[in-house]
């Protein structure tokens, strides 16, 4: 169970007592601050009936003790723990007692301010030695110092048990509360950037025919706020931390994908992770200027790591060509162009006379989604250049429609099944042939003015057939959409991307099937994940098991999956915002409704979504049919 409100964290097991095993304990900007935390009522242990998160950044424990002599089977005293991921602990006694009880309390805290690397590699460390500190005790080694303080004051301290202890009185039917605050040393109480009055993310609410669709919605913005990171130089931009507890860091492809997929919320995320992210960008006139910098990421068994840094700069035209259409105020358009320019600068050195793009460069493969991200990028990157007068779309668009033509032959493989597209092709000209969830990029065309997609690399015959090959029993496994067709060789359920159903690429693939017509795949994939995250409490990790799904049967988690995740809890806002369809061209003032007209959830409501700067609420029918009910002054209908 994790709490997050970075730079916090907060890592239990559902016995609610922190014991220093494993992961546990309480976290700041990726240190230990305190690792164990056992409460002991009247010499013993509660006996633990309930753990829940009750929001991302807090959890509840409750725990049973008999303390009376006559009071039968029955516990008396009830112990409440309320966990924060600020560092905050408030423990509560309450009594159903017929007399009062005056009971010891002790609280055995130690920490060993190891690194989350190091503990989860098995190097966390000895605990050390405490000395008491004010109300509480605190730690010390070379490079950190942490504290807990405790209200009220312990009336015992001991350093060499790490132990503090109270005797509480409680009236019949009353209670005491202890609570405890960790804190580096030195430092105060700190406000989370999701937490904030300012936060980029609007308050929005789903109700409707399937009672699933409110908690996902609500579980989701409430992730992505607390995985909201601050720029460190620029406090007002904020963007988004790729997952808890693995990456609490930034990462720029996840980031940039997490801010696109929630444009529905408002464009405030988008324009702080682009602002952001055109810090890091490289300078100079090389082979790499105007490249965002981004890690090499795992890409299954047939295929060596790629460059997250290519898709992040393919990425940045893209989010900033959609946050204008969103509603993106000119203003801060043109003072982000200039970095746009820049990585579409980057895509055409990158390319030079070739026809495609190689992930990593140079000699790398040529990946399928790779081409999907470059096509895109320089379609929706000509339509951004032309609408505020700047050279290059035309040549940017001669460019893809080469790679369109090119795509088209040489990429699709031919056989008896209809074909399918090649993963990737080698540099010797060898094609990869595996089917794999990365194909579903081809489907993310990406939107021009007047609510029209762009065209895509598929002509219309190989999209058809590519909707078939999804929506397939070997690529849905009932519970989402595999990483890697089952029948293929190498396939791992649980493999990051031979086999693991991931919730980013799931929803990319209902938008895509959806927006271009093919309901029933889409459908089949949304129930999927809709039936997944109410298995998982409505928290979607990173990614899980792509078993089958059989009756009775549940998602099996990934021990290695972030959750919270941003593109997973992204992934929950586009999978509910697609049932509408909505395309937006704020400059156009006009709002165009695509709705999936076989309407797979029944009648659903989004309410307090942001389109052109203003509240925007729609309602889809039961028929499929899109009623805007609440929108901005001036803004029209599209055609």
């Amino acid at each position: 169970m994790i709490c997050v409100a970075l730079p916090g964290l907060a890592i239990s097991t559902d016995q609610g007592q922190l014991t220093g095993r494993g992961l546990e304990g309480f976290y700041r900007a990726g240190r230990r601050l305190l690792a164990r935390c056992q409460v002991r009522v009247a010499g013993r242990e509660p006996l633990a009936v309930q753990a829940r998160m009750t929001a991302a950044d807090q959890a509840r424990f409750v725990g049973t003790l008999r303390v009376s002599s006559n009071s039968g089977p029955d516990p008396d005293v009830m112990v409440e723990r309320v966990r924060h991921a600020d560092g905050t602990e408030r423990i509560t006694l309450r009594s159903a007692a017929l007399r009062p009880l005056r009971i010891p309390v002790e609280v055995a805290l130690g920490t060993d301010l190891a690194e989350l690397g190091a503990i989860a590699s098995g190097m966390g460390g000895p605990e050390l030695p405490a000395t008491v500190h004010d109300s509480g005790l605190r730690w010390s080694c070379a490079t950190a110092t942490s504290s807990v303080t405790a209200d009220p004051p312990p009336a015992d301290a001991l350093a060499s048990a790490g132990l503090l202890r109270w005797e509480l009185e409680l009236p019949p039917g009353g209670s005491r509360s202890v609570e405890l605050r960790v804190r580096p040393d030195g430092a105060g109480p700190f406000r989370a950037a999701g937490r904030s009055a300012a936060s980029p993310l609007a308050d929005v609410s789903a109700s409707g025919d399937d009672p699933r669709v409110q908690p996902l919605l609500r579980t989701s913005v409430d992730d992505l706020r607390a995985l909201l990171l601050r720029d460190p130089a620029h406090p007002s931009d904020t963007y988004l931390a790729a997952g808890a507890p693995w990456r609490c860091g930034p990462a720029p492809a996840e980031a940039l994908a997490a801010a696109r997929m929630t444009l529905a919320l408002g464009t405030r995320l988008a324009v702080g992770t682009l602002r952001a992210l055109a810090r890091t960008q490289l300078p100079g006139t090389g082979a790499q200027a105007g490249m965002i910098p981004g890690p090499r990421r795992d890409a299954g068994t047939h295929l060596p790591p790629g460059c997250t840094g290519t898709e992040a700069t393919l990425l940045f035209p893209v989010l900033l060509a959609e946050a204008r259409r969103w509603g993106l105020p000119e203003q801060e358009t043109e003072e982000l162009l200039p970095a746009a320019e820049r990585c579409l600068t980057w895509l055409r050195t990158a390319v030079a006379e070739c026809t495609y793009l190689c992930d990593p460069r140079p000699g790398g493969p040529v990946r399928c989604e790779t081409q999907a991200h470059a096509h895109r990028a320089a379609l929706l990157g000509a339509d951004l250049l032309d609408a505020h007068g700047r050279p290059g779309g035309a040549e940017l668009r001669e460019w893809a429609q080469v790679l369109r033509r090119a795509f088209r032959e040489e990429f699709w493989i031919d056989d008896l099944g209809g074909g399918r597209p090649a993963a990737a092709r080698t540099p010797d000209g060898g094609r990869v042939p595996h089917l794999g969830a990365a194909a579903v990029h081809l489907l993310d065309t990406g939107l021009l003015g007047g609510g029209r997609p762009a065209v895509g690399l598929l002509d219309k015959v190989q999209t058809e057939q590519l909707a078939r090959l999804l929506g397939a029993p070997a690529m849905d496994s009932g519970w989402g959409l595999r990483s890697l067709a089952v029948k293929e060789a190498g396939h791992n359920p649980f493999g990051h991307r031979s086999g693991a159903v991931r919730v980013h690429e799931t929803a990319v693939a209902v938008a895509g099937l959806a927006g271009a017509g093919y309901e029933k795949a889409a459908n089949s994939l949304l129930r999927g994940v809709l039936a997944a995250s109410e298995a998982f409490g409505h928290r979607l990790p990173e990614m899980y098991a792509g078993e089958r799904r059989t009756e009775g049967s549940a998602p099996l988690p990934h021990p290695a999956a972030c959750r919270p995740a941003a593109t997973a809890a992204a992934a929950g806002v586009l999978l509910l915002t697609t049932l509408a369809g909505i395309r937006p061209d704020a400059p156009a003032g006009t709002v165009t409704l695509r709705p999936v007209h076989s309407a797979p959830l029944g009648e659903i409501v989004l309410t307090g979504l942001r389109v052109a700067g203003a509240p925007f609420s729609v309602r889809v029918s039961r028929l499929g049919l899109a009623m805007v009910e609440e929108a901005a002054d001036g803004l029209q209908l599209g055609v």
